[in-house]
């Protein structure tokens, strides 16, 4: 079996005053991703792993840290690593 790359976009929903605390422990997880944070202590999130099941394991990570209220998936995508590599002919 072909190794895969599973891309996750998740929004992160936090209590506001701990955002920065949140923002940091967020940056420590391998390819994750921070494309933006609003005041309100959302913060969109990118995820690049090489399972379904190591995406689930970090978000519910991210779920667990004090002042994160949840973690919502909005988009995945899994393909084979192979596949990215091959050249699109037009």
């Amino acid at each position: 079996m072909s190794q895969e790359l599973h891309i996750a976009g998740i929004v992160v929903f936090a209590d506001p005053q701990q955002l920065d605390t949140i923002t940091a422990c967020i940056r420590t997880v391998p390819s994750a991703t921070i494309h933006a944070a609003s005041p309100d202590g959302k913060l969109v999130v990118t995820l690049e792993t090489d399972s379904a099941r190591r995406t689930l394991d970090y978000m519910d990570a991210m779920r667990a840290l004090p002042g994160v209220a949840d973690v919502a998936l909005v988009y995945q995508h899994a393909e084979p690593l192979d596949a990215l590599e091959q050249e699109i002919e037009t």
